[in-house]
């Protein structure tokens, strides 16, 4: 069966530039690919036709053969077929289209050196509970990467200057061939930079930056909670031959406080109160982050009991409203009592228990629960 033509395949004319072939071959070898296709015969053909189309329309010397006699000036048995990978061969092309089917190799721009976006930072800082309630501003030191002052980036020795990479010709990889695949991978020898630098400048060893320490200035929203974090866009570590920077996390920690614990947006609080003040009941003063309330604790209060003061708590960073604070009561035992003040309280105890379950509804309570029990 003949060939089709070269040109036939691909869709584009006789005069058609080195460029135009390559997108014509990235658009149909992505149509045609097997595993976009898989159990595909006819697209499995389709895609070696394509592949071959290429192969042949891209190196100058086979592609004058081809417009000068046809497929027979490049039949195999005569010298013609054969693959390259040097500039502009199948393994270039081959390799941005299988990055654009699986997400890897340099994208669509073609040769040179390997662009990295640079890495993430992570900074913890530690703020109060009232710092995080209300916001706050403050400043951190980072460890950061300027441009080396005496070689000016270049990472070369003042004088001299950094020299293409022999192994891959400036690119920053190679490939090697395997099979019907194309691998592409790093260059060993100048680590994707497409550059070998003879002679190192002294100041950077050769890294063309220098660590500093810089200064920022961070807004701490109001609301923040304990494990958030605030990006600082770009203030991470900069980028290789080129890439952008990577970004500054800020994590927030908050310091344990004396009085609250935080839950969510909420607040708790233990609150001591005296014997009498549960017993007989009274106002009671109590601390909020926007300062002092008072409020009735009623007669009789047992410890345990929560009060639940509305709206006190913390207002998050993505809450539309502000949480509560929740008091829990603690009668607190007296200690180190007078032997008048020891008597009163034999005393009033003995009137207590002449009064009978009345005045203990949770000791009479409990008692008939552990009779229930043994018996």
């Amino acid at each position: 069966m003949a060939k089709r033509d070269f040109y036939e395949i691909l869709g584009v004319a006789k005069n058609a530039s080195e460029d135009d072939i390559k997108k014509a071959y990235r658009k149909l070898a992505m149509k045609y690919h097997p595993d976009r296709n898989p159990d595909n015969k006819e697209a499995e053909e389709k895609f070696k036709e394509v592949k071959e189309a290429y192969e042949m329309l891209t190196n100058p010397e086979k592609r004058e053969a081809y417009d000068r006699y046809g497929h027979a000036g490049v039949d195999p048995n005569m010298g013609g077929g054969g693959g390259g990978f040097g500039a502009g061969g199948f393994g270039d092309a081959f390799g941005d289209i299988f990055g654009d089917i699986f997400g890897g190799g340099r994208g669509r721009g073609g040769g040179g050196p390997q662009v990295y976006r640079g890495a993430d930072l992570r900074y913890n800082l530690e703020i109060t509970l009232e710092q995080a309630a209300h916001g706050y501003e403050t400043t951190i030191r980072v460890p950061s990467w300027d441009k080396c002052d005496t070689c000016h980036g270049s990472g070369a020795k003042p004088g001299t200057q950094p020299v293409t990479c022999t192994t891959c010709a400036g690119h920053g990889q190679v490939r090697m061939q395997q099979g019907f695949f194309s691998i592409q991978q790093t260059c060993p020898k100048c680590h994707g930079s497409g550059k070998i630098i003879p002679e190192p400048c002294a100041a950077c060893g050769g890294a063309g930056r220098i660590k500093r320490n810089k200064t920022l200035e961070v807004k701490i929203p109001a609301g923040i909670d304990n494990g958030m974090r605030i990006r600082s866009t770009g203030n991470g570590e900069p980028g290789t031959n080129g890439g952008p920077s990577g970004d500054l996390y800020v994590e927030i920690h908050i310091k344990p406080h004396a009085v609250f614990q935080r839950e969510g947006d909420d607040l708790h609080c233990e609150m001591p109160i005296s014997f009498a003040k549960a017993a007989l009941g009274g106002e009671i003063e109590v601390p909020t982050l926007t300062g002092k309330v008072s409020f009735t604790v009623p007669e009789g209060t047992q410890t345990g009991k929560t009060f639940r003061l509305k709206g006190k708590g913390i207002k998050g960073v993505r809450s539309g409203y502000t949480g509560d604070l929740f008091c829990h009561v603690v009668v607190e035992t007296p200690v180190k009592l007078t032997d008048k003040q020891k008597d009163l309280l034999r005393e009033f105890d003995r009137s207590t228990n002449e009064g009978g379950a009345k005045h203990s509804p949770q000791s009479k309570g409990w008692m008939d629960k552990v009779k229930d029990f043994f018996e």
